[in-house]
């Protein structure tokens, strides 16, 4: 698997990374162990996980794995803090103590002395400063490698990297994860603009459309799919809208030409998109990580992609002003 730096900082991770998100709960142990080796032995080393995933239990599956499976240093271990229980209703919490001790709980669980990407979750009500000063700690203990953060938007990008920026010592940021995909492209607003001007590499997620540009639900919600589970069907219903269909004919009709599947073209578009360094693929089984996995040899025709664009939003205005160093 080719490899990519992540934004501007010394951190180079495979072009594909693994999410982890329904692991220890829709995903079982079984077929979690399954995904990681397979992912592994195709050339992916960045994992993708949370304490928030299955209560903990996807980072003690990953822990557990690690000294079972894999060396430790075969993976980039992407974990978050802020998000979660801390001892009462699920919630976020991004005070330095909350932050500090989902860490803590991390390298439990993870069974490692370090997070090679710390990342804190969602923007909170905490001071901003109090954050980013618990970053900062974590790197400086050794606990953490690099930092990034998770679903912030334009400005509260640009406000904290800024931040961690301004004086010399402290933890710069060096990667943003959100949403993204030919459903979603909101970032190219302001999102991927400010990621690159602050050196980021952005992680994307739910780079299939939740699922639905794969093209399982062009005829109905199939009842083994996240859409036909009940604590789930929210997470999908978003995308099975008039306007999503439209994109998801129009993606399988590239697939049906280039003789691959609609997950794949999909893939190919988001991996491709100019400042992505990393899809997180949330692929279930081991065929869906296959059928993911096997896109590295491939690469789009610009025609297709400026296709894809026009019907998904138009011109990616990143793309038409040229590359941006991935």
């Amino acid at each position: 698997m080719q490899r990519r730096q992540v934004g501007a900082c010394g951190l180079s991770v495979g072009r594909l990374g693994l999410g982890t998100m329904t692991w220890g709960g829709d995903t079982p142990p079984d077929v979690a162990r399954t995904l990681l080796r397979d992912f592994v032995e195709a050339g992916g080393d960045l994992i993708d996980t949370a304490p928030a995933y299955g209560g903990g239990r996807a980072e003690e599956l990953i822990g557990q794995y690690m000294r079972s499976d894999l060396r430790r240093d075969d993976l980039v271990i992407a974990t978050k803090a802020g998000f979660g229980t801390h001892g009462g209703p699920q919630g976020i919490d991004t005070s330095r103590r909350a932050l500090l001790d989902d860490l803590t709980d991390s390298l439990r669980r993870l069974r490692t002395d370090h997070i090679d990407l710390w990342q804190v979750h969602a923007w909170g009500d905490a001071p901003l400063d109090e954050t980013l000063a618990a970053i900062d700690q974590a790197v400086n203990a050794g606990n953490v490698r690099y930092a990034g953060v998770c679903n912030f938007i334009g400005w509260q990008i640009g406000t904290a990297a800024a931040w961690q920026s301004a004086v010399p010592g402290r933890a710069r940021l060096v990667s943003g994860q959100i949403e993204y995909s030919l459903l979603a492209r909101r970032a190219e607003v302001e999102v991927l603009p400010a990621l690159n001007h602050h050196g980021m590499g952005l992680l994307p997620w739910s780079p299939l459309g939740r699922g639905v540009l794969t093209g399982k639900y062009r005829r109905g919600v199939p009842r083994d799919s996240r859409g036909g589970r009940d604590h789930l069907s929210w997470f999908v219903e978003p995308y099975l809208d008039t306007r999503s269909r439209a994109v998801v004919d129009a993606v399988a009709r590239a697939a049906d030409g280039l003789s691959l599947s609609p997950a794949q073209v999909a893939l190919l578009w988001v991996r491709d998109a100019p400042g992505v360094t990393a899809p997180l693929l949330g692929a279930r089984t081991p065929e869906q990580l296959g059928e993911l996995l096997d896109t590295e040899p491939y690469d789009l025709p610009a025609t297709i992609v400026e296709a894809l664009d026009d019907i998904t939003g138009g011109p990616h205005q990143a793309r038409s002003k040229g590359p941006i160093d991935k």
